[in-house]
C-alpha cells in the first residue's frame, strides 16, 4: 500500500473514531448508511412507480409526501432532502433538471447519470426542453404542457410517469421492469414492451 493510501485509511479510521466518540455516528450507523447508498438504484424508484400504478392509496401518499412513500417501502430517507413527486397526466409532462449542479434523488434513483450532470443537459432542459426530449425519442402530443422542474439541494424531484395503456393486469414486478431511469426524470416515457 502506498503512503498516500495508508494515510487515507488512517484518516478515515480517525474520522470514524471521532464520530463515534462524539456520539454522532457509530460503526453500525456508518455501515447502514454505506449499505443504503450501495442499494440505491433506479430499481428503487421503479418499485415506487409500479406500486403507485397499482395501489391508489400508495399513489396518493407518493404524491403527498414522496419521502414517506419511499420509507414505507423500506427505502431509507433519513437525513436526505425531501422527495417531491411530479405526476404526469395525459395533458401534462414533467422534466427534472438541476440547473446548478447535479442534485438528484439518489436514494430512489441511485447516482445521477453522466448526462444529467452535463452542462449541455442542464442548459438545454431549460432553453429547449422539447428539442432535448426529441433527442431521447420522446415526442409529446400537441397540447401537452411541458413543465421543467429544478431539483435543488433543498428539495429533490422525481416523475411519476403515465402508465402505458397496454399494461392492464400486469403485476407490480412486471410493471417495475419497464420503468427506466429516464422515465422518472422525464426524458423518456415508459413503453409496454
Amino acid at each position: 500500500m502506498s503512503v498516500l493510501a495508508a494515510d487515507s485509511v488512517n484518516l478515515l479510521a480517525a474520522l470514524r473514531a471521532v464520530l463515534a466518540a462524539k456520539g454522532i455516528a457509530g460503526p453500525e450507523e456508518i455501515a447502514g448508511q454505506i449499505r443504503s447508498t450501495d442499494e440505491a438504484s433506479p430499481a428503487q424508484g421503479a418499485r415506487m412507480v409500479a406500486k403507485a400504478w397499482t395501489d391508489p392509496a400508495f399513489r396518493a401518499l407518493m404524491l403527498e409526501d414522496g419521502t414517506r412513500a419511499a420509507e414505507s417501502l423500506g427505502i431509507p430517507m433519513r437525513g436526505l432532502p425531501p422527495l417531491g413527486v411530479l405526476e404526469d397526466r395525459p395533458e401534462a409532462h414533467h422534466l427534472v433538471v438541476c440547473t446548478l449542479c447535479s442534485c438528484y434523488p439518489r436514494a430512489v434513483l441511485g447516482y445521477p447519470p453522466f448526462w444529467y450532470k452535463s452542462a449541455s443537459y442542464r442548459a438545454r432542459a431549460v432553453r429547449d426542453p422539447r428539442g432535448l426530449l426529441l433527442e431521447w425519442g420522446t415526442v409529446l402530443p400537441a397540447g401537452v404542457k411541458l413543465t421543467v422542474v429544478d431539483s435543488t439541494a433543498d428539495y429533490r424531484w422525481m416523475v411519476l410517469p403515465l402508465r402505458p395503456a397496454a399494461t392492464a393486469g400486469w403485476s407490480e414486478a412486471k410493471l417495475a421492469a419497464i420503468v427506466r431511469e429516464g422515465d422518472m426524470i422525464g426524458v423518456t416515457i415508459p413503453l409496454a414492451s
